[in-house]
């Protein structure tokens, strides 16, 4: 098995090549500030799990020992495994955009106002800090190796990548079973029939059972970006702009409760 940390640095190829495929066929979806930006936040995000895995992997590996069950390798239970992962990223991710502290890491993928492959790249280097590990703790208990968790993780945001676009408009039956560029379009719009809605990371039929899912419309004129003050294009204010404005938001409260709902409450000024 490839090391999990290497898994999407492998890949990185094929996502620069499909970068390059869709500036040349439509250009008109990049600005080079914008993508330039991207690609230093990727290389920082992956600084950073990759120092968050040498830091968590042995915390993972001994809590392993505790699992519930000696959980055997075949197809099936691989299959269980990338479906069970699948729900607990849908969950995180929409925790992401409801829990004011997760947002604050999260926002950074969502903050350009522009919507193509090299958009997937824009990642936070505080992921580690708010706890996204923390979701996959489940998949380490019920059994499942850590070293295939995390590459499980791994694969399911390579495929998110592929899902960054405007230039695909629909996948036919596909839609109704994966998250699809049009899916994906609608999470990261700013319309207000839009807002928080579509968390999938593979599978969109979790955002049909949880009530989030919403179709893109061809009558509405989609809006990239965040609501709010987008962060300047360079990788310090696009990773911390949400920090501050919640640090700031924390100082204006008189209370622990007022400061707690801050910070673990939802990011009001979505509402703006």
């Amino acid at each position: 098995m490839i090391p999990v940390e290497l898994i999407l640095l492998v890949l990185s190829p094929i996502f620069l090549l499909f970068v390059v495929i869709e500036y040349y066929f439509n250009s008109a979806a990049y600005r080079i500030k914008d993508t330039l930006n991207n690609a230093l936040l990727a290389l920082l995000h992956q600084a950073s799990d990759a120092v968050a895995l040498l830091l968590l992997m042995p915390f993972f590996n001994w809590l392993h020992q505790f699992a519930l069950l000696d959980i055997k390798l075949n197809w099936l239970t691989l299959a269980f495994a990338f479906i069970a992962q699948d729900f607990l990223y849908y969950w995180f991710h929409r925790a992401s955009h409801t829990v004011h502290w997760l947002w604050a890491a999260h926002v950074v993928h969502h903050s350009s106002t522009y919507m193509n492959f090299s958009t997937a790249f824009r990642q936070s280097v505080m992921y580690p800090i708010v706890g996204m590990w923390l979701f996959w703790l489940p998949l380490v208990l019920i059994g499942f190796e850590p070293q295939l968790v995390f590459a499980i993780v791994a694969i399911n945001l390579a495929f998110q990548f592929f899902v960054h676009t405007r230039w695909v408009k629909s996948l036919g039956i596909l839609d109704y079973i994966f998250n699809t560029p049009s899916h994906h379009r609608v999470h990261h719009a700013t319309n207000s029939e839009y807002i928080d809605k579509n968390f999938a990371g593979v599978l969109i039929i979790w955002d049909k059972l949880f009530g989030t899912f919403v179709a893109e419309r061809a009558d509405l004129t989609t809006k990239f970006g965040i609501v709010g003050q987008l962060p300047k294009a360079n990788p310090i204010s696009t990773n911390f702009h949400q920090w501050q404005h919640m640090i700031t938001e924390v100082s204006k409260q008189p209370s622990w409760r007022g400061r707690f709902k801050v910070v673990f409450g939802y990011p009001s000024h979505k509402n703006k």
